[in-house]
């Protein structure tokens, strides 16, 4: 009986030994399977921010983009109209001096009518205005004849120009000192 007794003891101790192998595997798998599971959330947490930012940075870009392809076409023929204000700064010193015939007049208005169909517009810039370095480029300074022109604009040489709502060309001015 006592082999009987011991027999049974070995066996019960086979069998606790093993439900306590089988209790310590679930645990570990357990465990691990949590720390997988925390793992990959950690991993799709950042790959979604990664995402994130990339898809961020695309569109700020694509916004960009745009931009410079709307400044692109609205000063596209930037060269050609600063090419051809000499001419048109010709015909009206012409116009001015020697009194054009009609046929001349119909040119310039034609030449103008061109330019400003292209976004070219002149600023208006006068005798008695205030000189604004924004807009005007002094040329040269004389003496005012009165001293309420000192600082203001006494002629003007050549005609501001402005593309779109940028400036192209400053007006060339005669300043009162």
């Amino acid at each position: 009986m006592k082999e009987q007794e011991a027999e049974e003891q070995t066996v019960d101790q086979t069998e606790n030994q093993e439900t306590v192998a089988e209790n310590y595997t679930e645990t570990t798998v357990n465990e691990t399977d949590s720390e997988t599971v925390e793992s990959l959330k950690q991993q799709l947490d950042e790959a979604r921010n990664k995402f994130l930012y990339l898809y961020s940075d695309f569109e700020t870009y694509k916004r960009h983009a745009a931009k410079e392809r709307i400044d692109l076409i609205t000063s596209a023929g930037r060269e050609i109209l600063t090419a051809l204000l000499p001419i048109l700064d010709d015909f009206e010193r012409a116009r001015k001096n020697t009194g054009l015939d009609e046929g001349m007049t119909l040119i310039h208005h034609k030449l103008t009518g061109l330019l400003s169909s292209k976004g070219l517009a002149q600023f208006e810039t006068g005798p008695g205005d205030n000189f604004n370095a924004d807009r005007h480029e002094a040329i040269a300074e004389i003496p005012a004849p009165t001293e309420e022109m000192k600082g203001k604009i006494l002629d003007v040489v050549e005609h501001g120009y402005m593309l779109g709502d940028r400036i192209i060309r400053f007006a060339k001015v005669v300043v009162g000192q």
